[in-house]
């Protein structure tokens, strides 16, 4: 199944219909931003590609539109721009519209301004200076000259007819610009990035004061949303659920069991590649503490001996996924016959940010990895998604599961690949590397818990490198296997930057890692930051 298939397949139930701000996308590497920034409001959007149709958009109750940036010019040859149908929409509702460097460019573009390369590149900080006696609604509450992120290479140097400036750096004259009738705004800066401190009173101006959108997308409401919608679509069915034990499949098991109690089966899939002790673990947790009716099927040798001989990371992912799926289709058979009823849905707990990265769109982002959950799925999967997190990030997963009553431990618990273990080790998959990485990274977590530093990190792991270097233990030479802790910090887990952990931290999970593991003789740190990194090594 490819992407475009998998977002017809699946459903994240609750959100179709809510009223929403929609983000098109144009490519820009901060276009998750602005939608993690109006999420911080508590005002729902999405993202969509920038080609998205005026059909698709008319199926929405819209209240605004962002047009991201983009790495495009506007004035060149097969540079994306949104269609006339959707610009007709747009004047037809009377739907207010931000755009955000080439989304202004791109709207400058469309009614008649004039859009050229600037003597200059703009890159970093810079200092807007509101044109003076104009008070321009976007900028309500900010004082007269305040600092924003930038990052552009043209600049506007004629506005269309209607629009007039509101805001000027000393290297460009229309830094932003308004059309009051028309009701759109444009900002050659970039307010979603942290490098812009006053960026979210902006976005929040133009998505709450202008735009009118009301600040209730909270996740008690939508847990209550998800529980009745389900008990409607799924009715007197019953639905099998992938659970791993990370937050995103608990909260998305302790939503489904709340919704259909056991008529709900979860399986937790012993891969051959998880963590160490993970299977007894999970087991223990989801039906002791969270009540979910959890089975665990153990298909090790199943898995290990597929992956024998393969060593491109987008293969594994793909076998992996395949053979998921078969597992879930066999065991959902098998409930069938248990319990005498047809078992049609599976349950995902597919994030946004696992959407976006696996869709690629022509012009908007490219596609980084395929997700196993997501572009990996067999076409000849019979089951239908459900996804109640689809359109969440994780620190909205994370509220969702306290507004729950899951316990801390589970909801702070780091991100976990639905791949596990597979995709740590770089190179062929063995059942012996497998027990190297168990022990390695048990080893760095627990030190992590020990020192204080598991709460603050986003995400941590150990890799498994596919290269040997010599060492010496006691009088012996060594020739052994080389791993690299991973540590990041991150909210959205679409941008991250590496841990600056402690030395002395690192040095006793160098020793201990050296000393206790067979088959590790050197640990190395990765300090590489997401973009051009990603978080996974594979």
């Amino acid at each position: 199944m490819d992407a475009a298939e998998y977002l017809k397949q699946s459903s994240c139930l609750s959100n179709y219909g809510r009223p929403q701000v929609a983000i098109l996308d144009f490519g820009s590497q901060y276009s998750h931003l602005i939608a993690r920034r109006v999420r911080e409001l508590h005002v729902y959007c999405e993202l969509y590609s920038c080609l998205v149709t005026a059909e698709e958009l008319e199926k929405h109750e819209l209240l605004a539109i962002i047009l991201s940036g983009g790495p495009s010019s506007v004035y060149d040859e097969g540079s994306p721009h949104v269609s006339p149908e959707v610009w007709k929409l747009i004047e037809e509702r009377n739907i207010p519209v931000l755009g955000i460097c080439y989304g202004m460019q791109e709207m400058a573009y469309v009614f008649g301004g004039e859009v050229a390369p600037g003597l200059k590149h703009e890159y970093g900080k810079s200092f807007v200076k509101r044109v003076e006696g104009c008070n321009s609604q976007v900028f309500d509450g900010m004082p007269e000259s305040f600092q924003m992120w930038m990052s552009h290479g043209d600049k506007l140097t004629k506005t269309p007819e209607g629009f007039k400036p509101v805001a000027a750096t000393d290297n460009a004259e229309f830094v932003a610009i308004e059309n009051l009738e028309k009701r759109m705004w444009g900002l050659q800066f970039h307010p979603e990035v942290t490098h812009s401190p006053l960026g979210k009173n902006i976005i929040e101006n133009f998505c709450v004061n202008i735009a009118g959108a009301k600040q209730d997308w909270v996740m008690t409401d939508y847990a209550n949303e998800f529980i009745e919608e389900v008990r409607l679509k799924v009715g007197d069915g019953h639905v099998i659920g992938a659970v791993s034990g990370g937050v995103d499949s608990t909260v998305a098991a302790v939503l489904m069991t709340r919704a259909i109690g056991d008529r709900f089966h979860a399986v937790l899939v012993d891969n051959g590649c998880l963590r160490k002790d993970e299977a007894k673990n999970v087991l223990k947790r989801m039906r002791e503490d969270c009540g979910v009716n959890l089975r665990c099927v153990d298909a090790a040798d199943r898995f290990l001996d597929l992956l024998k001989g393969v060593t491109d990371p987008e293969k594994k992912r793909k076998i992996i996924g395949t053979t998921f799926i078969e597992v879930f289709q066999e065991e959902a058979n098998k409930i069938e016959k248990e319990m005498g009823a047809s078992c049609d849905f599976l349950l995902q707990g597919t994030l946004y940010p696992d959407v976006i990265e696996s869709i690629s769109y022509k012009g908007p982002s490219a596609t980084i990895k395929t997700h196993h959950n997501v572009g990996g799925l067999p076409a000849t999967m019979k089951l239908k998604l459900i996804e109640p997190l689809r359109e969440l990030f994780k620190d909205e997963v994370r509220e969702l599961g306290i507004a729950l009553g899951i316990d801390e431990t589970s909801v702070w618990r780091h991100p976990f690949p639905g791949p596990g273990l597979a995709i740590r080790i770089l190179g062929e998959v063995t059942k012996e590397r497998v027990k190297i990485l168990q022990e390695a990274d048990a080893i760095v977590i627990e030190e992590l818990y020990r020192s204080g530093h598991y709460r603050k990190i986003g995400q941590a792991f150990v890799v498994l490198l596919p290269v040997k270097s010599v060492g010496v233990m006691g009088d012996g030479r060594t020739y052994e296997n080389v791993a690299s802790v991973r540590c990041v910090e991150t909210t959205d887990y679409m941008t991250a930057d590496f841990y600056h952990l402690p030395y002395d931290v690192m040095g006793t999970m160098s020793s201990r890692v050296i000393n206790e593991v067979r088959g590790i003789n050197r640990l190395c740190y990765d300090i590489s930051s997401k973009p051009p990194a990603t978080i996974e090594w594979e």
